[in-house]
């Protein structure tokens, strides 16, 4: 069996990039690497269990490339030619985690907007250009409930806006990481 861990689905990627745990882990990386489990595991204050299953998270996603070196386990961020389709989200994670200190809060708020299928088929629907009317018609049924509720997430993290008569479009985010992951959840 074949895993094509450089092109993942998106929302699957969504959750594991919106933990707390394992971004702070990211950014240590992005600051310097490689870095061993136990490298990453005692400068995060964690357990080598919860660094291991975090790297391994990320890497499952292709996040991260691993190494092995003797006994020594190490993890580095792929390029962008080795990151494929996540190219541009790599990059635009990589400049955030840069800043001192990173806004990990709001990354997670970023990311969780897409962290199930149907809110990216709503946003595929919306991002074809057309305004469209509550409730959206997309090729998974789901209950209007659930649609306004995937809406308000959209919304509530700056993807779409919704004006007076029910009409929601997407609209282009401020932030690069939040356009990159748009671009994802679009195509």
């Amino acid at each position: 069996m074949k895993v094509e861990t450089l092109h993942p689905t998106l929302w699957r990627t969504c959750r594991v990039l919106a933990n707390d745990t394992r971004l702070r882990i990211f950014a240590r990386l992005v600051r310097k690497q490689p870095q061993s489990v136990s490298q990453l595991a005692e400068a995060g204050a964690l357990t080598l269990p919860v660094a291991s299953q975090s790297l391994r998270a990320l890497e499952s996603r292709g996040l991260l490339l691993v190494r092995r070196v003797r006994r020594r386990v190490e993890y580095r961020i792929p390029s962008a030619a080795e990151a494929g389709d996540l190219a541009d989200l790599v990059a635009a994670l990589k400049t955030v985690l840069r800043q001192e200190p990173p806004a990990i809060t709001e990354l997670i708020k970023l990311f969780t907007a897409f962290t199930h299928p149907s809110r990216i088929q709503i946003y595929r629907s919306l991002a074809s250009g057309q305004k469209m009317q509550i409730p959206i018609r997309t090729p998974t049924p789901i209950s209007a409930r659930a649609q306004a509720r995937h809406l308000g997430k959209l919304w509530a993290r700056g993807y779409v806006e919704l004006d007076e008569a029910g009409r929601c479009t997407v609209i282009q985010h401020p932030y690069e990481l939040a356009r990159a992951l748009a671009a994802l959840a679009a195509a």
